[in-house]
This record gives structure tokens, C-alpha cells and sequence, in this order.
């Protein structure tokens, strides 16, 4: 992402920024930056017009303009990473009346204003990421079974599947060299996968992921026709291919790769390698010492009024909150946090560590020390919350055996 142009008044952080997408994920940055129904997205689109003849006829044409609206409506393709933007048009346009609906598509190479009324810290790291993609290592990886692969790039907000690879593999019959054919054919389209969708001067490593023996097997291939082809990309790189293992070839199987120690230590200069090691860091504390991992907006937000949150741990599905008053609690949480010398990691939604932390409600935590009266504090923040709101007017009950006497005794 190219930032080209940055207002942001320093006064009450309203304002606009100029953004250029370059990269496909930029696009889900993109989506991640859009709040309805306060922002306004303002791009270059295309335009059915209907003009009228001065003999009433009339003719269809499609016109570029440029149109700002007012957002009430974002949807995020992963599979084809496009972002589609809908609402009212706000300004007034030659083509376009105020107040009717249009719907803008964002894409690769074609600038966008994005106006808010409010720049917060979360939104403006996300734009800071999203300008230096180089602060994060991405990796590579294979997930395969006999007959069906998946490869995938894995950075710190996102996980996009550059191939989907699908042979039918027979059974092994004596006599018959069907089966060693069908396994030499999908060992050369994931081969040519590789050579066709990987970057090595961008990835770190390549995880080549399998049941079995196939991730070996196929690793002795690939070695085999590299040398044969004198294919210097793969020559140059063999050396960041690590082998692991992995229950399937579906893209799911990459939850086990990441929960492997010895894979994690590999890579571990990786923002996801970072994220994955903290995530089990906190299900493993789950198990062992409960009392310091907490998960759930209230627990978590308790255990940081006792400023014992040495960790926080939340996915950016909380930030796209439709609610704008849920979102700022989230927003403050995690500002506060760092004030506090805690440490924050946000989660992509579309990453499998967050999924993961979706299961625990989207926000938790590691403390600095056990809290094993968390919930009892809880309990009585709450009662006091309900006495405050009692009639002044009623003598209080200091215990239960007072509340049970009857009224004549007051």
C-alpha cells in the first residue's frame, strides 16, 4: 500500500488519507480501515447513465466519474480479494443525483480517499502496516495429501491460497504404471506451482506439510528437477524448505503446522510465528495455571483495572464492530494496555491463530501474576453496581438475615 497523501487534523483527529493498493493484501487492509456508517470512500468508478433525446429516445452508456459515498455497506471476497464498498452519494455529480446508491469496487492500481471522523491509534497502525509490508516475513506453505495440495502464503494479517492442485490418483496395481503416472503429474503441477506463485526473495521459508511419506517424496522431486532443469530460483533456496507434519492436504491442516515448537523455532523472526507462539503461550497457561490467562471483554477488562495484563491478545473482527461505542471500549482496552507496558498482539480474522482466538470470544489475555479471585471481584463490582441503582429512599440490608426480617422491624 502507497500512502500518497495524509490530513489529519491534529486537534480531533478527523480527517482523510489518500491510499494506493498495490498488493492484494492491501485490499484487506483496505476493508479493515472501513467503518460504516460514519467514514466516506471517495474513487474513480464507472457509471451506467441513461441519457434522453430531445425525440425521447434514449441510450445506455457507461461513464468513469469520480463519486464519494457514504459508507453503509462493506463486503471482503477472500477467494477473488476484492473489496466492494456500497452507500449514498454526498456530493453532488454530473452524472450521479445525491442520495442515490452506488457501489464501488476497490482494486489493484486505482487510488482512494477514505474520510473519517476520527483517526484513532488502531486505525492508524493499520495503515502504518499496511505502507511497510517488508516489517513482516512471509511464509510459504504446503499443505499435501496423495492427490490434493494447497499453497498457501501466510503473513501477519492474512493467509491466501495461490494454487489449489487436484489429481486423481489410482490404485496401485501390479503391472500397471497408471498410479506412479498420475503421482509423477501432481508432483509436477505443484512443482510448477512453486516456480509460478513464490517470491523466495520475500519468503522466509517454505513449510512442505503431509501425512505420511508424501511431503518426502515430493521433496526428493523437486530436488530431482530442479538439479535436472538447472532451476536456480529452487537451487538458490533449497535450503528455506522445511518438512513437517500434517494430518491432510486441506488448508485447515495448517492449525497443527503452526501449534508444531520445532517448526515455530525455525521461523521464528516472523510476525506469525510471534502471534502462533503467544496464542499457544496462552492455551497452554489454559491448562497449567489458569489463574493468569483470561479471556472475555469483561475478565480481561477487570484483570486490567488490577494493571495485570502482560499480554492482550484480540482479533481485528472486534474493530469492524457495526456498534462505533463497542469498538471505542475495544479501541481504549488496547491503547490503555500499552500505556501500561503491555504487550499487544492483534489477530487477523482471516489467519488461523485468529480463528482460533474467535473461540475465545475474540479478546484475551496473559497476566503478569494470578488473579484466582477474579471472578468474585467481578461478582462484587457487580452487586455494588446494583445497590447504587436501588431506591435511596430504602434502608439497605447489610446481610441476608436482616433482608429476610419483615418491615415492621425497621
Amino acid at each position: 500500500m502507497r500512502l500518497l497523501k495524509k490530513l489529519i487534523s491534529a486537534k480531533d483527529g478527523s480527517g482523510s488519507i489518500h491510499l494506493l493498493p498495490d498488493q492484494t493484501e492491501d485490499l484487506w487492509h483496505a476493508y479493515n480501515l472501513l467503518q460504516p456508517p460514519t467514514d466516506r470512500v471517495s474513487s474513480s468508478t464507472y457509471r451506467k447513465v441513461i441519457t434522453t433525446s430531445n425525440t425521447g429516445s434514449t441510450t445506455n452508456s457507461k461513464v468513469r466519474t469520480n463519486l464519494t459515498v457514504q459508507v453503509s455497506k462493506v463486503d471482503f471476497d477472500p477467494d477473488v480479494m476484492t473489496v466492494r464498498v456500497s452507500g449514498p452519494n454526498v456530493e453532488e455529480s454530473k452524472f450521479v443525483k445525491m442520495g442515490a446508491y452506488h457501489t464501488h469496487t476497490l482494486e489493484l492500481g486505482r487510488s482512494f480517499w477514505i474520510e473519517k471522523e476520527c483517526w484513532d491509534q488502531i486505525f492508524l497502525d493499520r495503515v502504518d502496516e499496511a505502507c511497510h509490508p517488508e516489517r513482516d516475513a512471509e511464509v510459504a506453505a504446503l499443505v499435501m495429501q496423495a492427490g490434493l495440495a494447497h499453497l498457501c502464503i501466510v503473513t501477519g494479517s492474512i493467509t491466501i491460497t495461490k494454487a489449489k492442485i487436484e489429481k486423481t490418483i489410482p490404485k496401485k496395481r501390479t503391472g500397471s504404471s497408471n498410479h506412479s503416472k498420475a503421482i509423477t503429474k501432481f508432483y509436477e503441477a505443484i512443482y510448477q506451482a512453486i516456480i509460478r506463485d513464490l517470491d523466495f526473495t520475500k519468503i522466509k521459508c517454505l513449510l512442505c506439510a503431509s501425512p505420511g511419506y508424501v511431503k518426502d517424496d515430493f521433496h526428493q522431486y523437486m530436488i530431482q528437477q530442479a538439479r535436472l532443469r538447472d532451476d536456480r530460483v529452487l537451487l538458490e533456496n533449497l535450503d528455506k524448505i522445511i518438512l513437517c507434519k500434517a494430518s491432510s492436504g486441506h488448508k485447515h491442516a495448517l492449525e497443527e503446522v503452526f501449534s508444531n515448537p520445532s517448526i515455530l523455532e525455525k521461523m521464528m523472526e516472523t510476525k506469525v510465528a510471534k502471534e502462533v507462539t503467544v496464542l499457544n503461550q496462552f492455551m497452554r497457561m489454559l491448562d497449567t495455571n489458569p489463574d493468569k490467562a483470561h479471556f472475555g471483554f469483561n475478565h480481561v477488562q477487570k484483570a486490567h483495572e488490577e494493571l495485570a495484563i502482560e499480554s492482550l491478545l484480540v482479533t481485528d473482527e472486534l474493530f469492524r464492530n457495526s456498534d462505533i461505542l463497542t469498538r471505542k471500549k475495544y479501541v481504549q482496552l488496547v491503547e490503555s494496555v500499552r500505556k501500561n507496558g503491555g504487550k499487544v498482539y492483534t489477530f487477523s480474522s482471516l489467519h488461523v491463530s485468529g480463528t482460533q482466538l474467535q473461540d475465545f470470544s475474540g479478546v484475551a489475555a496473559i497476566l503478569r501474576y494470578p488473579l484466582p479471585d477474579l471472578d468474585q471481584l467481578e461478582l462484587d463490582a457487580a452487586s455494588s453496581s446494583d445497590d447504587d441503582d436501588s431506591d435511596d429512599d430504602v434502608v439497605p440490608c447489610n446481610n441476608i438475615q436482616e433482608s429476610m426480617l419483615p418491615d415492621d422491624v425497621f
